[in-house]
């Protein structure tokens, strides 16, 4: 109990709290504005957002997996789920058709990942979802998040031109975070993130006063199934079912690659426990018009950035999450903080996770043969990230959020490739 208010134990919470919040806060702005709900329900959304985001982390850190590893809102079911409103007028579907097949297609897979969990079904997924598979997932991973990153922490005009000053000013701060990293001495490279947003923040507030930040009201009201409610759309539940599914290999991957940074071994029960409380998460969140939770591969990346592996300070900015979701004037002042800013200095945490994704290699030996077992999944799922989603218009309205997503394809063609193609008989060269 006495590191409980210890110096490291504070600045390492808050430090995890501005992680978590800055991965956070962007993705039900974004889904609220998609399905074009009202300025109230957005709030609702935002606030029940950072409070269930925040218990989440602290009941997987406690119960779950037990790992000091973000749960948060899924960056691939985010994309899917962004796709499907942007697809439903060449649907001839409403956005509360579109959203009501969202939430049922979401329910039916918490089911079904309750019932591999309650079963002890986690060792197929395991086993579907082979070494080569999880590294070919963090590399794509990598990638959609860099790719991500750097879109966010320039600034566009309405024009479609780059604001140059904004932007560059993001790149300085890049820069100065990787000094930090680099150069500083342990405490001050351990905290790198932290001080890169405090002083990124302080720095876009003297530079630029005029940039107008958003504010959350203090009172909301609360709808259920605000994007839609449940219904039969066969296509969108469909579609949805499988991205949550193939979404599972997530949590597979940053689980064994947040026990391999710690030095553990992951047990059975982690991943059980871990899957259900993922799950009986994500069908409430549903019930709020909340994207699906998973745990974050990202996690990784900061943690190597930061070189804090304690699991306290984890569940300690979880809780003060969670206090910001319920007290709205907390939640008033963090959301003023530049997005730009946010996005500069997570584009270097996640560089740490490009590490991650190379070490994962390790004990793997590539030849002109072999080497097709990479490149072609991680390859094609980056030419697919950038591809223009209008590429894929001919085809079946209904499949083509998962056609255009390169991660989820590239995770298919990796499982195909692993399970149909002996690779050991080509580790030896045809001369």
């Amino acid at each position: 109990m006495k590191n409980w208010f210890s110096s490291l134990t504070i600045f390492s919470s808050i430090q995890w709290l501005f992680f978590i919040f800055a991965n956070t806060v962007v993705v039900p702005i974004s889904i609220a504005s998609a399905f074009e709900l009202p300025p109230e329900t957005f709030e609702m959304m935002l606030r029940i957002s950072l409070t269930v985001t925040g218990i989440v982390c602290i009941f997987q850190g406690l119960l779950g997996h037990r790992l000091p590893v973000m749960e948060g809102h899924s960056g691939v079911l985010w994309g899917v789920i962004l796709n499907l409103a942007l697809s439903a007028p060449a649907m001839g579907m409403s956005l509360p058709a579109v959203g009501g097949g969202i939430a049922t297609g979401v329910l039916l897979a918490c089911l079904f990942t309750l019932l591999l969990a309650a079963f002890n079904g986690i060792a197929l997924l395991r086993a579907l979802f082979s070494p080569m598979v999880m590294s070919v997932y963090l590399f794509l991973l990598t990638f959609q998040l860099i790719f991500i990153f750097f879109k966010g922490m320039l600034k566009v005009n309405e024009s479609g031109t780059l604001d140059t000053a904004i932007s560059l000013y993001s790149i300085a701060i890049v820069i100065f975070v990787i000094a930090l990293k680099v150069k500083g001495n342990k405490t001050i490279s351990n905290f790198s993130i932290l001080i890169g947003l405090i002083v990124g923040w302080l720095g876009f507030s003297l530079l630029f006063p005029h940039e107008q930040a958003q504010t959350v009201k203090s009172s909301i009201s609360f709808v259920m199934f605000p994007l839609g409610k449940p219904n039969l759309e066969i296509g969108i539940i469909t579609v949805t079912f499988f991205a949550v599914v193939i979404n599972l290999s997530n949590t597979i991957t940053s689980i064994l690659a947040g026990a391999e940074l710690l030095q553990e071994k992951p047990t059975n029960k982690q991943f059980r426990y871990s899957f259900a409380i993922t799950s009986i998460f994500t069908a409430m969140g549903t019930g709020f018009g909340l994207v699906p939770y998973t745990p974050f591969t990202s996690s990784i990346g900061f943690l190597q950035s930061t070189r804090i592996f304690e699991r306290l300070p984890f569940l300690l900015g979880g809780g003060l999450l969670t206090l910001i979701g319920l007290v709205p004037v907390f939640g008033s002042f963090l959301v003023t903080m530049p997005i730009t800013v946010g996005n500069a200095v997570l584009f270097v945490a996640y560089l740490q996770l490009f590490g991650t994704s190379f070490s994962s290699l390790n004990g793997y030996t590539f030849n002109s043969n072999t080497i097709f077992r990479l490149a072609v999944p991680v390859l094609a799922g980056v030419c697919l990230m950038n591809s223009s989603p209008a590429m894929f218009t001919e085809l079946p309205v209904v499949i083509q959020p998962i056609i255009s997503n390169g991660l989820i394809i590239g995770v298919v063609i990796s499982i195909l490739l692993e399970r149909f193609v002996r690779w050991h008989a080509y580790e030896i060269e045809n001369i």
